[in-house]
């Protein structure tokens, strides 16, 4: 029997909602098709969002969305999105797919579907090959109040008020697609650009993501930060809210990548062994901001994570379009208690990416809309946000199938609601074996106790045949005890329960 100690008592860090993030992309069926069909479109809509995409992603409590990419943000000028849609410029998407974009969602478009789901707005901004003048004229646009020629052409263009624009990215993947550069050279561009993202409103202070590290690339984040810090070190707490840190889950490497439902078990753990190298990266990259920003202000923003498989046969390359199985439940579910254990740095994560694109939250086909494994991890770990961490520690084992990728048989993390209730979220990443477990729970008297789990075969997805082989369901085989709980998790499961001190 595996034991799970929980102690309410020692409050760790806030897991802001923001960790559990998403990311929407100018790329394949992501935007179009999958949230934006157009406002004459026969699917049902409001001001031209999918009403059961929306709804769907309500549910879920989407805390903040990120966009336009990406790095089709890398290429973004923002006024080509703007004014009447018959007269906004069409381009041809060079990165992703070679088709023709006729930026009939920009900015307007974008702060409706937050308004329409209720989340923050993350911003990213185009350093790579925009100028200074076009980020803060695009700032000035969004959130001055005030006369000024942008503020006065958001007027003409249909909105009178300002919107909130909580995070603002300053470039994008800026060691490769968003400009090629080294390390000094996008901090001084960084230095730069972000003094003119300005906060015209007194009371409110948009938060600046600094473009951080592919991978494990620890000079990048140390360069980077050597030079933000390099004169005047304590004012760069006031230009740099976040630093970004990208990585994916390829199971057979960046360049074959592997089918996402075609796999054998050997390479269900492989792909889980890569996916838990996500704490790794949070601890050595925050090792390196640790020296530079000990109290921990600055936020690390995993603003990209994610499965990232070949795509599925007879789609377009680049539209990275793949399908969602038990697999993707359970990455989902082990990146984000990395996350909660380690919320006292991450302040901020994006699924990448939300509709119809690598590890997708939701499947559209025309009308028809599927809502994936992931999805319902995400709905289950929903009670997460913002809560408080609190202290806990689970009993492992190794397991796998060769050496190399070997793994924890459980991972799992635990919070507070502001009410009281404790989350407790466990994966199981065995695919054979159920274990028992013990949770002491100190210093609390259990009266009531609720489960749900997601659970399968490892190959289970959803799909427009059959659209619920994957949800979620009741778990209820618990037993209250006098020092906490008894239950066993089954195999290749993510769990949650809810633990209250009422009945």
């Amino acid at each position: 029997m595996a034991n799970l100690i929980i102690n309410p008592n020692k409050k760790v860090s806030k897991i802001n909602k923001e960790i559990y993030g998403h990311f929407s992309e100018h790329l394949g069926r992501c935007i179009y098709e999958g949230i934006y069909v157009g406002e004459d479109s026969p699917i049902p809509n409001k001001n031209g969002m999918r009403t059961d995409v929306v709804e769907a992603l309500k549910k879920i409590k989407v805390p903040v969305l990120r966009w336009p990419g990406g790095c089709f943000a890398d290429e973004y000028h923002w006024m080509d999105g703007i004014g009447p849609k018959e007269n906004r410029k069409k381009i041809v998407n060079t990165h992703w797919g070679g088709v023709v974009e006729d930026n009939s969602f920009g900015t307007h478009e974008f702060f409706e579907l937050c308004e329409q789901l209720g989340c923050e707005a993350y911003v990213n901004g185009n350093l790579g090959s925009g100028t200074v003048r076009e980020m803060s004229e695009w700032v000035e646009y969004m959130t001055f109040e005030g006369v000024s020629p942008m503020a006065d052409l958001r007027k003409k263009n249909g909105r009178e008020e300002p919107w909130h624009v909580t995070y603002f990215g300053v470039g994008n993947e800026n060691w490769g697609c968003g400009g090629n550069m080294n390390p000094d050279f996008y901090a001084n561009e960084y230095r730069r650009y972000q003094t003119y993202v300005r906060n015209y409103k007194k009371d409110h202070h948009i938060q600046k993501i600094c473009c951080g590290a592919n991978v494990d690339d620890y000079e990048w984040t140390s360069e980077v930060l050597k030079t933000c810090f390099n004169h005047s070190p304590e004012e760069a707490h006031g230009f740099m809210d976040g630093l970004s840190l990208h990585y994916y889950t390829h199971p057979e490497g960046w360049k074959i990548k592997g089918s996402a439902t075609d796999f054998d078990e050997a390479c269900w753990y492989k792909t889980l062994s890569k996916t838990l190298y996500m704490e790794e990266l949070i601890e050595r990259h925050g090792a390196i901001m640790n020296a530079y920003d000990p109290e921990k202000q600055i936020g690390l923003i995993v603003d990209e994570w994610g499965t990232w498989y070949t795509v599925e046969p007879g789609t377009n390359p680049g539209f990275l379009y793949q399908q969602n199985t038990m697999r993707d439940a359970l990455v989902a579910g082990i990146n984000l208690n990395i996350f909660n254990k380690h919320s006292d740095r991450v302040k901020m994560a994006n699924l990448a990416q939300i509709v119809n694109v690598l590890q997708a939250v939701i499947l559209t086909e025309g009308a028809d809309m599927i809502l994936t494994p992931t999805y319902h991890v995400f709905d289950m770990y929903k009670d997460h946000q913002d809560a408080m961490l609190v202290e806990s520690s689970i009993e492992t084992k190794e397991i796998g199938m060769d050496e190399e990728y070997m793994v924890p048989n459980l991972t799992e993390s635990v919070s507070e609601s502001a009410d009281g209730s404790l989350n407790i979220t466990i994966t199981n990443l065995s695919l054979e074996e159920s274990y028992p477990i013990k949770a002491t729970i100190l210093d609390r008297k259990i009266l009531g106790v609720t489960g749900e789990i997601v659970a399968g075969q490892m190959r289970d997805k959803n799909t427009f045949e059959e659209p619920e082989q994957v949800t979620v369901k009741k778990f209820e085989n618990i037993e209250i005890t006098e020092s906490g709980l008894k239950f066993t998790i089954p195999p290749c499961s993510v769990l949650h329960l809810q633990v209250r001190e009422n009945a």
